[in-house]
């Protein structure tokens, strides 16, 4: 393991490079004027890992954009560990809160990243963390230290729900048979407390529409006799929580599954800085469900939150109407017991019914994924945990995640393999927002301990 190890340290300038070159392409999956761009992405992927030595490297094509496969079997008898990444990113915009040019990616040193961080979009999420899998493997390839079986899955629609994953599942299950899957699209607590990602929230997300008069309005001719779209929808988010800070959709906590005790009591042993929280924020005060903690709030309950509301005249200057229409995409995050389709109903229902009869609601479902929880007594898991501790010299904390990565739970269903969660990000990364980075040590750190896991897991799987 050393000689992978030292091949790290003695490459990790070209690493870099090579990772800048991948960040610098504009892969934005949600819009189609960047097609060419994630196919570009693709094809650079597929290229680095046959430069670190992958075979059968390919790039297959799906209903949306293609999938990069790769593997090196050495052994038929050692177990296969399958590692799931993407190659899209989530929009820059907007761009004017981006101190740089977010797809040109620099080194800054901050407060919590003295030794630096690579500032650009998809930095942390996803290319940056995917990248480190294709680092290590070139070192354990390059290094005869290889102790597993390997096969990689890259996909380019992770940001928009991967609506593709599903049907190609199906059609390349043999091909992707292994024994576990392996994914850094999560984080740590912080590179002095390491923690491992037992849970994912599930996730429905909806686009609301109002639509009042059949067209836009003069505001004086009309104004105070017809209602206006903006405000009902903006009343109509406003209600979906109350003074306790719960969600109002009738039923929408019905199949929710309660967390004991037990578990909330090891959740608070976790190091958990409020005012330091509040101070990275800039907000004064949190928020949340009455009855819990912040950590649990972000974590094991379920959240309801606008992500978006426009209608109207938004540019500069005044036009003095009553618009036809509002807009808003709402984001439901779902914890074990949601079923996604079940929640989209029910707030589809919900806001039908509050709405005054003077507008019509429309709730159109744009995608979605269920929760899941990784078992911590698994060689998996176990051979995660050794690794990290002989990276970090701390063993890791167990936590779930507010986040969603909704082709997870799928992987169980169609794939039958659990999936370790072995992230290397932070909160602080800035992740789906301007300034969007990701550390350099934590980047090196992420291919020393990926290196240690197949070493670990191959020693637990005998």
């Amino acid at each position: 393991m050393q000689k992978a190890i030292q091949y790290l340290n003695d490459n990790n300038k070209r690493f870099l490079e090579e990772l800048f070159s991948l960040l610098r392409i504009k892969s934005v999956s949600t819009d189609d004027q960047y097609k060419s761009e994630v196919i570009k992405a693709a094809e650079e992927v597929k290229n680095r890992l046959e430069e670190a030595g992958a075979e059968n490297c390919e790039g297959i094509p799906t209903a949306g954009h293609p999938v990069v496969y790769a593997d090196k079997i050495i052994d038929e008898n050692l177990p296969t560990v399958v590692v799931y990444g993407h190659y899209d990113v989530q929009p820059a915009d907007p761009l004017e809160l981006w101190d740089t040019d977010p797809f040109d990616p620099q080194v800054r040193t901050t407060e919590i990243h003295p030794e630096g961080a690579i500032f650009a979009r998809g930095s942390a999420d996803d290319k940056g963390q995917m990248f480190m899998h294709v680092k290590a493997f070139e070192a354990l390839v390059k290094t005869d230290s290889l102790t597993c079986n390997v096969k990689f899955m890259i996909e380019g629609e992770e940001e928009i729900g991967s609506p593709s994953l599903p049907d190609f599942l199906t059609k390349y299950k043999e091909k992707l048979a292994g024994d576990v899957i392996l994914i850094s699209d999560t984080g740590l607590l912080s590179l002095e407390q390491p923690s491992i990602t037992t849970g994912l929230r599930g996730m429905s997300y909806v686009e609301v529409t109002v639509t009042g008069p059949n067209r836009d309005l003069h505001s004086g001719l009309y104004g105070g006799s017809v209602a206006n779209p903006c405000n009902i929808l903006a009343q109509l988010i406003a209600d979906l929580h109350d003074d306790d800070n719960r969600i109002t959709v009738p039923g929408f906590y019905d199949d929710v599954e309660q967390v004991s005790q037990e578990e909330r009591d090891l959740m608070a042993k976790a190091p958990f800085d409020e005012e330091k929280y509040k101070k990275e924020l800039g907000i004064n005060a949190v928020w949340g469900e009455k009855g819990y903690s912040t950590l649990e709030r972000s974590s094991i309950r379920p959240t309801l939150d606008c992500n978006g509301i426009w209608g109207g005249y938004t540019q500069p200057g005044a036009k003095t109407i009553i618009p036809s229409k509002a807009h808003a995409k709402i984001s439901m995050r779902l914890v074990p017991g949601q079923d996604p389709e079940t929640i989209t109903k029910l707030i589809g229902e919900h806001l039908r019914n509050v709405a005054p009869d003077y507008v019509k609601v429309d709730v159109n479902y744009l995608h979605g994924g269920i929760p899941y929880v990784c078992p911590v007594n698994t060689p998996e898991y176990q051979a995660a945990a050794n690794a990290m501790e002989e990276s970090f010299n701390k063993t890791p904390i167990p936590l779930r995640s507010g986040g969603s990565i909704p082709i997870v739970a799928l992987f169980e269903q169609t794939l039958e393999m659990k999936s370790v969660l072995m992230g290397f990000g932070l909160n602080s990364d800035a992740i789906h927002s301007p300034n969007e980075h990701y550390g350099l040590k934590n980047f090196k750190i992420g291919q020393e301990t990926i290196c240690r896991f197949y070493e670990q897991y191959a020693r637990l799987k005998k």
